[in-house]
């Protein structure tokens, strides 16, 4: 795990510094995490609810470790666009983790990895939150996503209760679903197996911000909704999957009726703005 983090923080460090091509990033998280499947660290179950895939090939889950460590790693570092927007989502991911862990008796060591990077990252928030005085850059957010790659395998390691080993997945959804998406993005409008690693400004921040959010709003509101899915893998783990729909469901009419009114106040406000220009 040591020499992975070495190797994706000198790289990105570089990058942070002088600018290096995307696909040299991507070759350092791939030796990242073939450096990580060696020292013995692998997802050796696959049971996602409806879905098991069983397999006895060793390679088989080496890739599918190798993938998960450069995908989360990758998802981090593209989320990576407004100020504090990485860090805080960090964080409520590191907290939704602690609980799942520690409600599941996971192994010390992931409950004691992911309190200190929670730790580190709330104390560095205040400075990267907007106005930002601190940067994270590609070296925070990739190391971040390294981070929590790594230890959420701990934490399920040696666990064969399919919730828990799909809560990861639903507590880093957000990150997640915005790089799948970017990926097909990118994808259909550069035509190309070039285009995945060339940068856009199609991510979800971005278009909350053509939405008219500013820049604290959007961070806030994507702020909840990785609190929000953090509540439901752990409400899914420890009460079942109907209480965790519940609570979905209310959260997404509070979320519809906080939309509604947010935009039937910036019309109001632009029909102001309107009249006053008229006026003058």
């Amino acid at each position: 795990m040591r020499l992975g983090g070495l190797i994706i923080c000198s790289v990105c460090f570089f990058d942070d510094v002088k600018g290096t091509k995307a696909i040299v990033k991507l070759i350092a998280q791939i030796l990242a995490a073939i450096v990580v499947v060696k020292s013995g660290l692998i997802i050796d179950s696959i049971d996602i609810p409806f879905i098991k895939i069983s397999s006895e090939n060793e390679l088989f889950y080496q890739i599918f470790t190798v993938c998960w460590i450069i995908g989360i790693t990758n998802a981090m570092n593209l989320i990576d666009g407004l100020d504090g927007l990485s860090t805080g989502i960090s964080i409520i991911s590191c907290v939704s983790l602690l609980l799942i862990f520690s409600l599941n008796g996971s192994p010390i060591v992931s409950i004691i990895l992911i309190t200190a990077l929670c730790g580190s990252l709330v104390g560095f928030l205040p400075y990267n939150f907007n106005p930002a005085k601190t940067f994270i850059g590609d070296t925070g957010s990739n190391f971040l996503g390294y981070c929590l790659s790594i230890i959420s395998i701990l934490g399920i390691a040696k666990t064969y209760t399919a919730i828990v080993i799909v809560a990861p997945l639903i507590v880093l959804a957000l990150p997640l679903f915005d790089t799948i998406f970017a990926i097909f993005r990118r994808l259909i409008h550069g035509k190309s197996l070039k285009a995945i690693i060339e940068p856009d400004a199609g991510h979800l921040h971005h278009k909350m911000l053509q939405k008219g959010f500013t820049q604290k709003q959007a961070v806030l509101i994507m702020y909840g909704l990785t609190a929000t899915l953090g509540m439901f893998a752990i409400i899914l783990m420890e009460s079942g999957i109907w209480k965790a729909l519940s609570f979905a469901l209310i959260i997404i009419v509070i979320i519809a009726m906080g939309y509604k009114e947010f935009f039937k106040q910036r019309l109001l406000e632009d029909t102001e703005v309107e009249k006053e220009k008229t006026d003058s």
